[in-house]
């Protein structure tokens, strides 16, 4: 991994805010060149997804465990721009859990009034896990493919600050809450998001199509959320690579981790000393 990533660690001004908000905007994350080649690459999978399932050119797609379908998306796990935040929130026992694409094609004839279908992510953590807030346990980072700074283009939604809530008590009217944001971000753009913060998708009324490749990063103790269908990577890629991938010595490689199960934590130690890198 290269020493450029920690010139993009995460600042005391970026920790406050994504505590305080649950979310945390990085502008310029990737460059023009590279956001063209992952639209390439997504398109390209969608329309074999399309072909494949037979569904319409404006049906919204949700593909779980893009991160196997091509090489290209790994650069993103381990980004310089971002990973460094990754690790400055979670710490260094973490890995790729789970990997999204959502592709929100234009719908003009939808209501852009109708309620969003607001939640927290990840299932039943939200209801067997314990306290109030539930603890955070995992983070997700969205790349926007599309030119999303206009809020009629299936906007990431979010309501700052409900992270902190273990439940949501919405309009009665039908409405959306009051506090509810559009994230109105262009290409390139990077999105913070804890996975307790209450959000929605948007309703695409514009004539562009939203393409977002969203990575979601846990403890490694935590199951994956999808296949994560990534044996085919592993002995080409780096061990840090490994970690984020999955790779482990064994059932207690994940909760009690020896030095081969987490060599993010010896390169961390190696470039910022032992005193900057707890546990």
């Amino acid at each position: 991994m290269d020493t450029v990533c920690l010139e993009h660690s995460l600042t005391s001004e970026e920790q406050k805010q994504f505590e305080q908000d649950g979310f945390l905007i990085v502008a310029d994350a990737i460059p023009s060149e590279l956001v063209a080649d992952l639209t390439a690459v997504t398109d390209r999978i969608i329309e074999d997804h399309r072909q494949t399932t037979n569904l319409s050119p404006n049906s919204t797609i949700n593909m779980l465990d893009f991160i196997g379908k091509d090489p290209l998306y790994l650069q993103l796990i381990d980004w310089h721009k971002t990973f460094p935040k990754v690790w400055g929130i979670l710490g260094w026992n973490i890995k790729l859990y789970h990997s999204h694409l959502i592709v929100t094609p234009p719908q003009p004839d939808a209501d852009p009034n109708r309620r969003l279908g607001w939640h927290q992510d990840s299932g039943r953590l939200n209801i067997e896990l314990e306290g109030n807030p539930r603890p955070r346990v995992s983070l997700k980072v969205g790349f926007f493919l599309s030119d999303t700074t206009r809020s009629d283009r299936g906007n990431f939604h979010v309501l700052p600050g409900a992270h902190r809530q273990n439940s949501l008590d919405l309009p009665t009217d039908g409405t959306n809450p009051a506090e509810a944001r559009p994230v109105c971000v262009p290409a390139g753009t990077a999105v913070f998001f804890d996975r307790r913060l209450w959000h929605a998708a948007g309703i695409n009324t514009s004539d562009v199509t939203r393409r977002v490749l969203f990575y979601g990063y846990s403890y490694r103790w935590l199951q994956p959320r999808d296949d994560m269908t990534v044996d085919h990577y592993m002995e080409k890629v780096a061990p840090i690579r490994q970690q984020l991938l999955g790779k482990s010595t064994g059932g207690m490689g994940y909760t009690s981790p020896g030095e081969l199960d987490v060599p993010l934590r010896s390169w961390l130690t190696d470039h910022l000393g032992a005193e900057a890198v707890p546990g």
